[in-house]
């Protein structure tokens, strides 16, 4: 793997001659050896269209394309960073949580209404996130930024999981979602915002859950 963490906001990342890495700008803190950082034009291997997709997503985050010999360290904000690696499945994440990812990644675009129907629409909408979510599919590392630390909540087909919209961070593995009312919900547990919405997430895998509802 490419990430090592350093501590909890902070990860160290190995570049090596004929592999580069991905980060968002501004999210370099030091490196080591001979290591150059260009624009990323094609946003990963997902190319051009990738970049439209976010663009038109609202969520185009600048990238930098790493590569050389020697080693990055990487960090953004003072968040709380997470590594996830990928085994050949493929990771759901919100454009502004990506802080660094490895080039063997297939970085794509999925609008949210395909897997949530209307009610996808609907939690753009009420939540002030993006109607696109990014993928990342294949093998190899991702780094994951999120407020107060991440919590990782399993989904199995026999319970599902339902997170706060502003909390989630990302998910992997046969999963689908669903933004359903949860009217009094949050009023109950003494958050009063009056947002009354919830993230149905259900299947088998894994949702990334952060410990603050503060927006990156």
């Amino acid at each position: 793997m490419a990430f090592r963490e350093v501590n909890s906001k902070m990860i160290e990342a190995t570049v090596v001659p004929g592999t580069r890495l991905f980060s968002q700008r501004g999210a370099i803190l030091a490196y080591r050896g001979d290591v150059s950082f260009t624009p990323s034009i094609q946003g990963g291997q997902g190319g051009v269209m990738s970049m439209i997709g976010r663009r038109v997503a609202n969520e185009a985050t600048p990238l930098m394309t790493v590569e050389g010999s020697g080693t990055v360290l990487f960090g953004h904000g003072g968040h709380h960073v997470q590594v996830i690696e990928l085994a050949g499945d493929t990771l759901y994440v919100e454009a502004d949580r990506l802080l660094a990812f490895e080039d063997t990644l297939q970085q794509g675009t999925m609008f949210m209404g395909s897997q949530g129907g209307v009610m996808g629409l609907v939690r753009g909408q009420a939540t002030g996130q993006g109607l696109f979510t990014t993928t990342l599919a294949g093998h190899g590392a991702v780094a994951v930024m999120a407020h107060g630390g991440v919590f990782e909540v399993p989904i199995t087909p026999q319970r599902p999981v339902h997170v706060d919209p502003q909390a989630y961070v990302a998910h992997h593995g046969e999963v689908r979602n669903k933004l359903t009312t949860a009217i009094g919900w949050r009023e109950m547990v003494g958050r009063g915002s009056g947002e009354a919405f919830q993230l149905e997430l259900s299947g088998s895998g894994v949702v990334y859950v952060q410990a603050s509802e503060e927006k990156l």
